[in-house]
């Protein structure tokens, strides 16, 4: 491993804490299943609403139906994808492939919904606290004021577009799009999904009747819930093709003991 002062393209290095290893995996296997018996939740009631009620009459800003997705006024056909009718089962926005369970069942979604939710809260939550009481939010992901300039992050979203990805020392660390993109998730995301999913809860709104106008109701609440889980699945999709682009080997390495190679420069 190589010091941090003379490090360059091919030395080995100690790039994620164990505590950062341990939240990743558990993190993607809750956020994974929550994300598949939530959509199993929407297919009981394909629609959106803004505000405190919604119901089959009410207008929705988005629906799924047979073949089709509407949002707002614009109408998107989407034959075999959403809006499917399984062999011998009934309608369903979201196919089985993508749901737990596979087959219809709303209150086993529930159950593994809400089981998954405390796998992700508890550990959370130890993960913010450590992060903040070891510096680790401080030095390896808020920006600095020189990598939030426009033309700092132009240049970065240019280099990432032409593939061209970090190589030696400059790859020690996390780049600006990183640490928007993990600060997001952290810290935006993550915290929409739980509050909001708490509002929806009758026997929470009764303790805490500020999560209701905070959210501008419990239609409102879905409407959000719905738009964090769905930039969470955008977020996993965009790093898993970073991640193979990148080099998969090395970086899920990484990811488990730690170490990892730094890119070799171009000239070498």
């Amino acid at each position: 491993m190589a010091d941090d002062g003379q490090t360059r393209g091919g030395d080995i290095i100690y790039r994620h804490r164990l505590p950062v290893r341990l939240w990743h995996w558990v993190n993607a296997l809750s956020v994974i299943v929550m994300l598949m018996s939530g959509l199993m939740i929407f297919n009981a009631h394909p629609h959106l609403y803004w505000g405190s009620y919604g119901a089959n009459h009410d207008h929705s800003w988005l629906e799924i139906t047979p073949g089709h997705l509407r949002l707002g006024s614009l109408i998107v056909p989407t034959p075999g994808l959403l809006g499917v009718t399984p062999a011998g089962g009934r309608f369903v926005a979201f196919p089985p492939l993508v749901t737990i369970p596979s087959s219809y069942n709303l209150a086993h979604a529930r159950v593994w919904h809400l089981a998954f939710a405390w796998l992700l809260v508890v550990p959370g939550l130890l993960y913010w606290a450590w992060g903040f009481a070891r510096g680790h939010v401080r030095r390896d992901l808020a920006p600095t004021l020189d990598e939030l300039r426009p033309s700092h992050i132009a240049h970065d979203i240019a280099q990432h577009a032409r593939l061209r990805f970090p190589t030696g020392a400059a790859a020690r660390r996390y780049n600006v799009l990183q640490k928007l993109a993990y600060c997001a998730v952290i810290f935006l995301l993550i915290p929409g999904i739980v509050l909001t999913g708490l509002t929806m809860s009758p026997a929470i709104d009764a303790a805490w009747p500020w999560l209701l106008d905070l959210f501008g109701g419990r239609q409102s609440a879905r409407s959000i819930h719905f738009l964090c889980a769905m930039g969470l699945a955008l977020f996993i999709l965009v790093h898993l093709v970073m991640v193979l682009l990148a080099g998969p080997i090395n970086e899920v390495r990484s990811m488990i003991t730690g170490r990892y190679r730094l890119p070799r420069e171009k000239r070498e």
